[in-house]
């Protein structure tokens, strides 16, 4: 499936401004300003001067927080966003003990290191949904589903072809495409923060069959027929 640029113009912005720049410049202001969270479930909440405010805003990560304290700005990530932005992975020993949030971090950090823009895909039915650049400027590409590879409690989802039928059905019908990634923990547990160091994923996307696709050209076949007669 090709890219669907909201406008036109907007593929010409994404190339001038990609999103590894984006990212790299939210980085490097979140290392200046000392930034620290604060852990409210599964979600970190963290005070953002005028550049961090600017710099989440740009790079689409979280959300703005309204509180009471009208002089300071907040934004709340979620955790898969603020771990990848260097935050304490120290944080991962006390939540998700059956190991999810280490598999949707790694899914969601995999993605994000190809610099795809990644927004949760609740509405779709997903974990997550990518986007090239921006969602102003390009529609998502992909439904994403983060699955723990081999067969275990996490794996609830697609163990059925009525799962498989009408996951894909439903990507169809908001012209995106399938993508399951497949977390591998490579037998290190789930116990410390460090073992996802050693986590991979395997990525495969699933799509409708088209006929037209396999079928041999009809005049081909007709030529050799002739031929055959001759």
């Amino acid at each position: 499936m090709k890219p669907r640029w909201k406008g036109k113009g907007s593929e010409a912005k994404a190339s001038a401004d990609p999103m590894s720049k984006i990212v790299s410049q939210l980085h490097s202001s979140l290392i200046r300003s000392v930034a620290r969270g604060l852990l409210l479930s599964r979600n970190v909440l963290i005070e953002a001067d005028a550049e961090l405010f600017y710099l989440f805003n740009r790079a689409r990560f979280g959300r703005s927080r309204i509180t009471s304290q009208e002089e300071k700005q907040w934004f709340q990530l979620d955790m898969e966003e603020a771990f990848y932005l260097c935050f304490s992975l120290e944080c991962l020993k006390g939540i998700g003990k059956d190991g999810s949030i280490k598999v949707s971090y790694k899914a969601y950090s995999h993605l994000r290191y190809k610099n795809w823009v990644v927004r949760s895909g609740l509405q779709y039915g997903a974990d997550f949904i990518a986007y090239r650049h921006l969602p102003a400027l390009t529609h998502s590409e992909y439904a994403v589903l983060a699955l723990s590879k081999g067969d275990n409690e996490l794996n609830g989802r697609l163990r059925v072809w009525s799962d498989v039928h009408c996951t894909v059905r439903l990507c169809g019908s908001v012209a995106k495409t399938l993508l399951v990634l497949f977390v591998d923990s490579n037998s290190q547990g789930t116990s410390s923060p460090s073992c996802l160091e050693h986590y991979t994923v395997e990525e495969e996307t699933i799509t409708r069959w088209n006929p037209e696709q396999s079928r041999e050209d009809q005049t081909s076949l007709r030529n050799q027929t002739n031929l055959g007669t001759i």
